[in-house]
């Protein structure tokens, strides 16, 4: 049986005591909650790793994505990617090659990974077809779940899946005349497939299919955004709702059949319809998990995308959403590198820690308390043991030292914290003091 199916007879399984650890729910709670479709637990049946809760009541986690291209196909720098997005805390990572050796790439993720990993296999799909027929127009519906079928079978823990990208949605979309279209890559593939083909999205039309291969595995289903708005001006369309309304129906028939489902959301939206974008998603699919791509609320930070997207991030999981996919500094220019990706994981970071203080999680919430502790004792090295990045804070206060090590070179002699100190503790003499206006000759 499936978690779902499990959850519903009531039975509280170790998988979930462990998830529940930790977080601030119980494991009857968390059950009841993947019963009901509004919590998952990412982890493929074929997985060791520990379980990764996402959902209601939960903190905030957040994903990180890898892979190569075929302009630098470095199996090396993805490797160290990965250690990376562990090391600064990254909760999942999605692993989206287009180039190089794709099966040998997942193959180590899957091995060195102890956080869920995801894909979005319609990539391969669309790799092979224009390999093999020089178009991914000639792709079938059978490899498309052929190649599903090997990533479940490899132990990918969720897929990403644009079950919701529709000929009705793509009919709205040219209705709608967006000035961006479409900007997800998944989403392009399946939109060339269809017009050319003139048929209905195999993952739509055969979503029964997809189901079944889920189930096998207990892989869970990110229900992809392939009409997320690539800019501001295209957010909260008719064509962004056509697709979302079909995610909630696809919603309830995963849950019907014991599968786990993800929905994902925008993309680019303004600071002021972001919320509205997470409370639409939750009444709209029932609470399910809502996994936020960003969002960026400016189409200029270019090279400082990971700070929109952080900004958007931590208004849009205050609001309720629950899983962050992190943006980094590289995003609209290239391919990131080692460092944009530990850019981008501590920006997410810092986004989700934000939003679970808002939310009332107490781990949150204890952890900047034990950080203004230790910045009243001036104890450094509680301090960097407390930040999100060690080795930056302790390589910064190295290369400009203080005179006196218990103060920065900010202010040094002068600082806040102990001149305040000192002054509240001083043993001020008692004695009544003369006027100095009336002693005044």
């Amino acid at each position: 049986m499936t978690r779902i199916e499990l959850a519903k007879k009531g039975i509280i399984t170790e998988e979930v005591k462990e998830a529940a650890s930790g977080e601030n729910i119980s494991a009857e709670e968390l059950s009841a909650d993947i019963a009901e479709g509004r919590t998952v637990i990412v982890r493929n049946v074929n997985r060791n790793i520990k379980p990764v809760g996402i959902g209601r009541g939960l903190k905030t986690k957040i994903n990180a994505n890898i892979g190569t291209s075929k302009d630098r196909a470095s199996l090396d720098e993805e490797k160290e990617k990965l250690q990376v997005i562990i090391k600064y805390g990254g909760d999942a990572v999605m692993e989206l090659s287009t180039g190089g050796r794709l099966k040998d790439l997942r193959e180590y993720i899957l091995k060195e990974s102890p956080i869920p990993v995801g894909t979005v296999p319609v990539y391969e799909a669309a790799i092979r077809a224009v390999e093999s027929s020089g178009s991914i127009a000639k792709m079938t519906p059978d490899s498309i779940f052929q190649v599903i079928e090997e990533h479940g079978q490899q132990g990918v823990d969720f897929i990403t899946v644009h079950s919701g990208l529709t000929r009705k949605a793509v009919e709205r979309l040219r209705q709608e005349g967006r000035l961006l279209d479409i900007v997800s890559r998944g989403g392009s593939f399946l939109l060339e497939w269809m017009v050319y083909n003139d048929r209905e999205n195999p993952l739509f039309e055969q979503f029964d299919r997809l189901l079944e291969i889920a189930k096998k595995y207990d892989m869970t289903l990110s229900l992809g955004d392939g009409l997320r708005p690539g800019c501001l001006e295209d957010a909260t369309d008719r064509a962004q709702i056509e697709e979302l309304l079909t995610l909630a129906e696809l919603r309830d028939r995963a849950l019907e059949n014991g599968v786990q489902v993800i929905i994902e959301g925008p993309g680019h939206v303004p600071l002021n319809q972001v919320e509205l974008n997470i409370k639409i998603q939750k009444e709209l699919c029932k609470g399910a998990p809502f996994y936020v791509l960003g969002p960026l609320v400016t189409d200029i930070a270019m090279g400082y995308d990971h700070i929109a997207g952080a900004i958007g991030g931590a208004i849009a999981a205050a609001a309720g959403a629950d899983f962050l996919c992190y943006v980094t500094p590289a995003e609209h220019i290239r391919l990131p590198d080692i460092e944009d990706v530990k850019e981008g994981v501590i920006a997410s970071k810092i986004a989700a820690h934000a939003a679970d203080i808002a939310k009332g999680i107490p781990s949150a919430i204890e952890r900047d308390r034990q950080m203004a502790k230790c910045r009243k004792a001036l104890d450094w090295e509680g301090q960097i043991s407390l930040s999100l990045n060690p080795d930056r804070v302790r390589l910064w206060r190295s290369q400009i030292p203080p005179s006196d090590t218990e103060v920065c070179s900010m202010c040094g002699e002068y600082c806040a914290i102990r001149t305040v100190e000192k002054a509240l503790r001083k043993n001020y003499n008692t004695k009544p003091q003369a006027d100095p206006v009336k002693a005044r000759p």
